[in-house]
């Protein structure tokens, strides 16, 4: 049973229409006592619930409520209903232990994927910390992980959450330094999802300048804007009964933010010169290198687009927090160029995989990748030592010079400084390559070359 608490009669009869034809079975209460009643009596499945009840509209009587009632039932999920201009109100509702949000006037779609998502999680909580885990061998029965490569059981225990996380359409939030995979984990998601038959869009937030936002994420029509030579269909439509993957959701400024949180909370959007509003059927999954939580705090990211794209957060560990993987890694990799350079002999000696083991790889599993496939390259060996390797690895970065001033003229070739100089903004700006390669005044094709020329890892 879901429990509907609204003091407006409009609302509660709507609502109850809404969910009796897709099959719940309902309760329609109008004030905050007839509520937690109902909650004492018989715990309901879920609440969706009202935040003002009183003249005064602070919302305040709705925490109050909300507060009461997970004392009362902790375990049942709250859904809060706001007017678009309460969402701060509702942010701190979600603070307070609410599951989800939802703004008036609603989108019956969304309002009812909500409620399945939010009671499919309940349904399936991911595994604890200290729950007994599967053995990667398990896990490949139940679900599919062709792509990603480990046994550590931090990784094990990540992926078996991320299956049962699939199957809903929760919205899911990849934290993970540059280089850990998380694009694969997104792709995994909706290969395990029952929308795996649908596209899968991924969307490079930090390639997208402010300006191009609305036409690369909406489209346009021909004539919208003094470039608009045809119609142009936007990644949101591309994805429409899909999964979209927005990948560094931290790069993305404050005006861009507001749009993409009204995509969000409505499930509708505007074509640029088309004024018709379109509905869509989308899964969101996002993805930082970034600290969002910090990014909120300092001003720099909306704190309810952060609660409006976490309801499941997944952190991947660094390739240094799972060190036993590295051979599984190294093995894949070499599997792959085998084919690919037409080398079937091909392997990794014993001391060149421990070897490989101990290395920091502050560029994770891309860094990984890249080392491997050049001593493949560089090396005529067929089986890879060691030395191979340590050929290929990246030097100790040169001397910096102290601050403000030129190396002297001699102790660096032009070369070192512009090395010494890419390696720095990596580090600054986190291996973020589209802020690094804005404020070294290069192209990110320009910058992909200079990376691999130098062996820096991105």
């Amino acid at each position: 049973m879901l429990l509907i608490v609204d003091d407006d009669l409009a609302v509660r009869t709507s609502l109850g229409l809404l969910l009796k034809q897709a099959g719940y079975a309902t309760q329609a209460v109008a004030t905050p006592e007839a509520a937690l009643a109902v909650v004492r009596a018989t715990p309901p499945a879920l609440v969706l619930m009202d935040m003002n009840y009183s003249l005064e509209t602070s919302g305040q009587d709705g925490l109050h409520l909300l507060a009461q009632v997970k004392a009362l039932a902790p375990q049942v999920p709250v859904i809060l209903i706001t007017g678009w201009g309460s969402i701060t109100l509702a942010v701190e509702g979600m603070k307070a232990g609410a599951a989800e949000f939802v703004t008036k006037p609603w989108n019956n779609a969304a309002l009812l994927q909500t409620i399945g998502t939010i009671l499919s999680l309940h349904e399936h909580p991911a595994a604890p910390p200290n729950a007994a885990l599967l053995t990667r061998r398990d896990l490949d029965r139940k679900f599919r992980f062709p792509n990603i490569i480990g046994q550590d059981a931090r990784l094990v225990q990540l992926l078996r959450n991320v299956g049962q996380v699939a199957a809903t359409d929760a919205s899911v939030l990849i934290e993970g330094e540059s280089g850990t995979g998380k694009e694969l984990i997104a792709e995994a998601i909706h290969q395990n999802s029952h929308r795996r038959q649908q596209p899968f869009v991924k969307v490079n937030l930090g390639g997208i300048s402010a300006s191009l936002f609305e036409s690369e994420m909406f489209g346009h029509r021909r004539g919208a804007f003094t470039d608009a030579k045809t119609d142009r269909q936007g990644r949101f439509e591309l994805a429409n009964k899909g999964t979209i993957f927005l990948d560094e959701i931290g790069e993305l400024d404050m005006g861009s933010q507001v749009k993409l949180l009204r995509v969000l909370q409505d499930r509708t959007y505007e074509v640029l010169g088309d004024s018709r509003p379109r509905s869509l059927d989308i899964r969101v999954i996002c993805a930082t290198n970034r600290n969002l939580a910090e990014l909120v705090q300092e001003g720099r990211f909306r704190e309810d687009l952060f609660y409006r794209i976490n309801l499941i957060t997944v952190r991947l560990p660094a390739l240094r927090e799972r060190p036993d993987d590295i051979p599984l890694l190294v093995q894949h990799f070499v599997n792959n160029l085998r084919t690919t350079y037409h080398r079937p002999a091909l392997k990794v000696g014993t001391r060149a995989l421990h070897w490989l083991r101990e290395l920091p790889l502050p560029g994770n599993i891309r860094e990984l990748k890249n080392l491997v496939e050049r001593a493949v390259l560089v090396s005529g060996n067929d089986e890879l030592g060691p030395e191979d390797f340590q050929a290929q690895f990246q030097p100790a970065p040169a001397r910096p010079a102290p601050p403000g001033e030129l190396p002297a003229v001699g102790s660096m070739t032009l070369d070192e400084l512009e090395a010494q100089m890419i390696r720095k903004s990596m580090e600054h700006y986190a291996g973020n390559v589209s802020s690094v390669a804005k404020a070294l005044g290069l192209s990110r094709g320009a910058l992909y070359r200079r990376l691999e020329k130098y062996a820096i890892p991105w």
